[in-house]
């Protein structure tokens, strides 16, 4: 006897719901594969010499010396410093583009930007980096610059707010559309100018989303490695000014996990944990702003 056609519905219906369920799990397999692995072998790792000298480990040490276990001081501060100045630019940028696609990018002119941005959103890392590399090397040979800027901590902060920026326009453009019409035109009717109705009411009622995209798009920046190898470049000291190679946490982890030698490798275990850690705090304030949010405008 042939099954019904309701029957066949809930059969179906049954086998996706089984089949999304297979996916997440093959989603958070390797996932939670990193978070253990890091876990595991960098939170031993972790001490309050790692977090307060700088410096790699000694590999050798001479008889009757203190043998250095090295820290990552510097390249903690090196991050939160690649970071800040790029935020610093990038934020107003950022949320700036996403006023513009939201508010005038009806027409030709805010399609072609929006295209633009996520043409940006897809670059990788890499050629962000050999672009910004390749502008300091052509400002340096016409004179524009002296060639110490080169690597420095200014190449690494316009690498890192170059990845940022399509981040914070798409996440502000989004949010804002979120805004419902009726509350643009509920104060263009009081006689509010349209710039002001922005400031005033659009950007609050979205601003939990325009944050949440600024902080996922910090997050992204302090993950990555590429850009910096050809920027920032790295250095064993603390900062040493803007126009000095800089160390970061990503490059840390690359050059101590590739050296091959244990004592340098558990350091690199341990910054790895360090960034996942900050990762992890940085998603979740962010999704606890956009909960945040979503229930203070459901309870209005």
């Amino acid at each position: 006897m042939r099954p019904s056609r309701q029957g066949r519905r809930r059969l179906t219906s049954r086998l996706v719901s089984l089949l999304c369920v297979l996916c997440v799990f093959v989603a958070l397999v390797p996932l939670g594969s990193i978070l253990y692995t890091s876990i595991d072998r960098g939170l031993p790792a972790v001490n309050v010499g790692l977090l307060t000298t700088s410096g790699p480990p000694s590999v050798i040490c001479a008889p009757g010396t203190v043998c250095s276990s090295g820290g990552i001081n510097n390249a903690i501060l090196g991050t939160v410093l690649l970071v800040g100045l790029a935020a610093l630019v990038t934020f107003p940028v950022g949320v700036l583009t996403g006023v513009f696609l939201s508010e005038y990018g009806n027409n030709r002119t805010g399609r072609g930007v929006r295209f633009l941005v996520d043409v940006m959103s897809g670059v990788p890392s890499i050629v962000v980096g050999i672009v910004v590399f390749s502008l300091m090397v052509a400002l340096a040979n016409a004179g524009v610059i002296e060639s110490r800027y080169i690597f420095s901590v200014i190449p690494g902060s316009l690498a890192l707010g170059l990845i940022m920026v399509p981040v914070v326009a798409r996440t502000t453009d989004e949010a804002l559309r979120l805004v419902p019409t009726a509350t643009r035109e509920a104060a263009l009717s009081l006689g509010i100018p349209r710039y002001r109705t922005i400031l005033r009411v659009v950007l609050p009622t979205g601003g939990a989303g325009v944050l949440t995209g600024a902080l996922l798009a910090t997050a992204r920046a302090a993950g990555e490695t590429a850009p910096l190898l050809m920027t920032a470049f790295g250095n064993s000291f603390g900062f040493q000014g803007l126009d000095r190679p800089v160390a970061a946490l990503p490059l840390v982890i690359y050059y101590y996990g590739i050296s091959g030698i244990p004592r340098y490798e558990t350091i690199a275990w341990g910054s790895a944990f360090l960034l996942v850690v900050a990762m992890l705090a940085i998603s979740l304030a962010a999704r606890i702003t956009l909960a945040r949010a979503r229930a203070h405008a459901a309870g209005r």
